[in-house]
């Protein structure tokens, strides 16, 4: 592993453990150059997962979407960086445990609602009045009825 300070392609593992979720490993690694300290993680590679678009294009899977769109559904609300996250990550297992090699974008954009339902129900209508395109109050109102009868 390559030093991010001076470039040196020599570094050593100093300490190895896994994450909470187990999923990646923390390395800490130490450069035997610069003698600075700095921290890496390594994760199983999948298969690439291609998504099948609404227009029926097809484009690799990207998690930073995924994170972007929750993000922008949880902005000014009360949900933590860590409990964001751990919905971020909830949605990707859920993905990657379909095994498919090809997923629609419907079936990711609903396993992102069930997801945010759980969260937080604003950043829930949030997500679902972009994802389903509401076009007026009426559909907006339907999706709000069908979430209070839900909690019921």
């Amino acid at each position: 592993m390559k030093c991010p300070y001076c470039n040196q392609p020599d570094t050593r593992v100093i300490d190895s453990r896994p994450t909470g979720d187990d999923d990646s490993i923390r390395r800490r690694r130490s450069c035997d150059k610069c003698g600075r300290r700095f921290t890496t993680y390594e994760k199983v590679e999948t298969i690439p997962l291609i998504v099948i678009k609404k227009d029926n294009n097809r484009e690799q899977y990207n998690r930073g979407k995924i994170e972007r769109g929750v993000l922008r559904a949880c902005y000014k609300r009360p949900a933590t960086a860590e409990s964001i996250q751990a919905c971020i990550d909830a949605i990707e297992k859920k993905i990657f445990s379909l095994e498919a090699k090809e997923i629609p974008s419907n079936v990711i954009g609903e396993i992102v609602m069930d997801e945010l339902k759980a969260l937080d129900e604003v950043a829930y209508v949030r997500f679902a009045s972009v994802y389903r395109e509401f076009k007026d109050v009426n559909t907006f109102m339907t999706e709000l009825k069908r979430l209070l009868d839900a909690g019921k």
